[in-house]
């Protein structure tokens, strides 16, 4: 039944985004096959992964996954390689359909998408282990997560979790790293999606940096942008997180960071599609497929990245500290006030007043919930964090999710589905960043952010959506 309810919220996300657009004649059906295909790939591939790997053993060669991932990684290089010295024409789009078919043989048979993602379990966990050592050495038993006797504190525990990875961070994009994954996302989202250069670049780095950080990689190109253009890069914003505090999402809620990781690979396709279903494009942008990535650089070596990484790291980490102290108690505040409203609006002998916003929030979301593929008795929570998330922020939604008595009592499946909805920062207060920030680096396209702020608020919220939905359906 829940796998028949996440289909319906499939039909109905697509369904709200074609009504929302601004030019339904103009959407581009390509567009929103590829990256439907795209994600609904991605996530067969983690979450039915190990029953696919069994089907194709019976006739596949017994190998090792890393055999399996070196021959994937050789068979790349070769046909990239082959592929710059032929002319355009039906033999290169022929070289690269014997690499998509191979590819998709090796991944599915080997189950490489899910081995690659426990690799990076494992490293995401080491580094959580490794901030404990700094946390310790500053805060003593306070930043000790193995000390039973202290419990479990936010700001020992998980702030400098977020300065460790952020230091972590500045280090791989001096070292050009991270710069070699966003340029192989970006070829991968500008060939299939049809999106430009430079939106495709914004969209990929977006997957790994904040909403204000990736438009840094394309800055000469903004002021030229199409609306459309403007309309990706805002919602890839609102629709993804930054890498930097993942691993804090992992220590404060508890959720698999394997899922995190497919969530931000699947949503990258989705929030192209939702922008160009909402904004489809009608002008001709002025960057082609390829655009160079180019982070700024900021450091003269690996230690003075490792010091600028840390800066930032703080700086985020205290304005989640005080975001956290301040949204937690405003919404204290205003479930106080419901309370004492409910206490007194009595109508018959009984109360019509909500007795708090997590209750109001809930009872509006919670359809929304089951549409995803939430079981009912789990929806009213499920619904909760999704209105939390829209009306606060992520954070203080994984926080909530993290809270005794509410992940807890959710099904596993339920909890799944919900990691997959909160995984983006598509909230209001996200308009106004998104203005101030993107607007610093092209002052002269304010206005139109000013007027794409709701339209890609709505767009990051509905790819979220579906990638949960699609994980909803397959779960």
């Amino acid at each position: 039944m829940e796998r028949f309810s996440a289909l319906i919220g499939f039909v109905g996300i697509l369904a709200i985004a074609f009504l929302l657009s601004t030019n339904r004649r103009a959407i581009r059906w390509k567009t929103v096959f590829w990256g439907l295909t795209l994600q609904i790939v991605t996530a067969i591939a983690v979450l039915k992964g190990t029953q696919i790997a069994k089907a194709f053993g019976t006739f596949m060669p017994a190998t090792s996954q890393w055999i399996a991932s070196i021959i994937f990684i050789v068979l790349t290089v070769i046909v990239v390689q082959i592929s710059k010295r032929m002319a355009q024409g039906a033999g290169r789009k022929g070289l690269w359909g014997f690499y998509l078919v191979v590819s998709a043989v090796l991944f599915l048979s080997y189950n490489l998408l899910a081995f690659l993602f426990e690799n990076l379990k494992e490293v995401v966990t080491q580094l959580i282990s490794y901030t404990g050592e700094g946390s310790k050495f500053v805060f003593g038993a306070l930043g000790d997560t193995a000390n039973k006797n202290v419990g479990f504190v936010f700001a020992t525990m998980v702030l400098p979790t977020i300065i460790f990875i952020a230091s972590v961070f500045a280090i791989l994009y001096y070292l050009g790293a991270m710069q070699v994954v966003v340029r192989f996302f970006a070829k991968l989202m500008s060939r299939f999606m049809g999106a430009s250069g430079a939106e495709s670049l914004s969209v990929a780095a977006s997957i790994f940096m904040g909403q204000t950080e990736a438009p840094l990689t394309i800055r000469p190109f903004i002021e030229g942008m199409t609306m459309s253009e403007l309309m990706t890069i805002m919602t890839a914003g609102m629709a993804h997180i930054s890498g930097g505090i993942m691993a804090a999402y992992v220590l404060v809620a508890k959720v698999d960071v394997i899922h995190l990781l497919t969530a931000v690979i699947m949503t990258a396709p989705g929030a192209i599609m939702m922008a160009k279903m909402i904004v489809p494009e009608t002008e001709k942008p002025a960057t082609g497929a390829d655009v160079e990535v180019v982070v700024p650089k900021q450091d003269v070596n690996v230690i003075d990245a490792a010091g600028r990484g840390a800066i930032e790291g703080l700086h985020l980490s205290l304005n989640v500290a005080g975001m956290l102290i301040a949204f937690i108690a405003l919404v204290a505040l205003i479930n106080g006030v419901f309370g004492f409203v409910h206490g007194h609006a009595i109508w018959n002998g009984r109360a019509w007043f909500p007795n708090s916003l997590d209750q109001l929030l809930g009872w509006i979301f919670s359809p929304i919930a089951w549409a995803m593929g939430v079981s009912w008795k789990d929806s009213l929570t499920v619904g909760n964090l999704l209105g939390t998330r829209m009306v606060l922020n992520e954070f203080v939604a994984f926080a909530k999710l993290g809270e005794p008595g509410v992940g807890s009592s959710l099904d596993p499946r339920s909890f799944v589905i919900v990691t997959y909805a909160l995984c983006g920062f598509a909230n209001f207060s996200s308009i106004a960043i998104q203005i101030g920030g993107i607007g610093s680096l092209a002052p002269s396209r304010r206005g139109d952010l000013a007027r794409l702020g709701m339209r890609a608020m709505l767009a990051g919220t509905l790819a979220n959506f579906l990638t949960a939905t699609i994980a909803g359906m397959l779960l």
